[in-house]
């Protein structure tokens, strides 16, 4: 039997990473001990961290001026970690208002006493307006990808800003398109969407932007991090090897370009059945569509529920939308094969014929 799992986070991962990670467990590297109980601090692990990091810089190419650590936290941990690191200066910061998790950083930052502008726009996302003053603020903070909503800043359509840096939050599409790391001033991303299992999360930040200010906890201190090759303390071991499997299998399928064409592909294929579907729909605007999070509703809540488990009874999990706004949503992370695609439109088209 075979499930498909289009769960938002934790979510699928690459069947030969799982493969791999079931052949290593018992002895990893033919150390005698498992990647669950090796020390932080041999050499066995430091290898894996080195290749993690080094696989990251290749994939996105990142800059030599830019640190890439793994940290702790989730991308909740950043809400806080990023304005006390960042916010150092003006004490003010700029957010672009497109959805639920914009949200909870803003209102993070503002407990911690920052000063914040929240930029909105009904109907699409938001961007700064000509008459936006930089020189207001310390940085400018944007979801990327909104894992609820369906929605994306995709590369060609970020924020344009010069003066201040961009803060991107990641998570939900880190590594499904190709970014140009220099367009921000720090990118952030939980790994258990398209990366890892949870308890990782990656910061990649610039290094002018590493503050040795002494008042940040040491557990969100970019500069404890970066000075302590992100080992300060014990690191999460398992979901960085993880991490470093599934990157090395990025590398060896093309990396983040291939994965790109492959996530457009399938998310195409599922947006064109809902495009003419007469019970499915999506409400995204076309070219602010998300490759990885397809949401899409009846506009029937008692039939959304019904798919869920018509969907279910067919193999296929963890459709049902976020508690917040309800409806349906299909995850196509990197791992997510083209046959999980074509199986849901397959069964998104006999529930409409049998319940539509």
């Amino acid at each position: 039997m075979t499930v498909y799992n289009f769960s938002a986070g934790p979510a699928v991962m690459p069947k030969p990473v799982i493969d791999q990670i079931q052949r290593e467990m018992p002895s990893f590297n033919d150390s005698g001990m498992s990647i669950l109980e090796i020390s932080h601090r041999s050499t066995l692990f430091e290898n894996v961290l080195n290749d993690a990091k080094q696989n990251i810089k290749d994939l996105m190419h990142v800059p030599d001026n830019y640190h890439i650590l793994f940290c702790q936290g989730g991308g909740t941990g950043q809400f806080a970690a990023v304005p006390l690191n960042l916010a150092n200066h003006r004490e003010k910061i700029a957010f672009l208002d497109s959805g639920h998790w914009n949200k909870k950083a803003y209102q993070e930052a503002e407990q911690l006493g920052y000063g914040i502008d929240i930029i909105k726009d009904d109907g699409q996302l938001p961007y700064p307006s000509d008459n936006f003053d930089e020189n207001l603020y310390d940085y400018l903070h944007v979801t990327i990808n909104n894992t609820i909503e369906g929605s994306t800043y995709h590369p060609n359509h970020l924020p344009n800003v010069k003066d201040i840096p961009l803060v991107g939050d990641m998570s939900s599409n880190f590594m499904a398109e190709s970014y140009d790391v220099n367009d921000f001033g720090l990118i952030f991303a939980g790994a258990q969407k398209n990366l890892a299992p949870a308890g990782l999360t990656i910061v990649i930040v610039r290094d002018d932007l590493i503050d040795p200010a002494k008042h940040i906890p040491t557990i969100l201190n970019y500069e404890a991090y970066a000075k302590k090759n992100s080992m300060f303390n014990t690191p999460p071991v398992f979901p960085i090897y993880a991490a470093k499997l599934t990157t090395q299998w990025l590398l060896d399928n093309g990396g983040i370009a291939e994965m790109e064409k492959r996530d457009i592909q399938k998310s195409s294929m599922l947006y064109d059945y809902l495009d003419q579907s007469s019970l499915f729909h999506n409400n995204v605007k076309k070219d602010e569509r998300s490759y990885t999070n397809i949401v899409f509703t009846t506009n029937d809540d008692d039939l959304d529920a019904q798919f869920v488990d018509f969907a279910a009874e067919h193999d296929l999990i963890s459709l049902k939308g976020h508690r917040s706004i309800g409806g349906l949503r299909a995850s196509l992370y990197n791992a997510m094969p083209v046959e999980g695609v074509e199986k849901l439109i397959d069964v998104l088209t006999k529930f409409e014929q049998t319940r539509g």
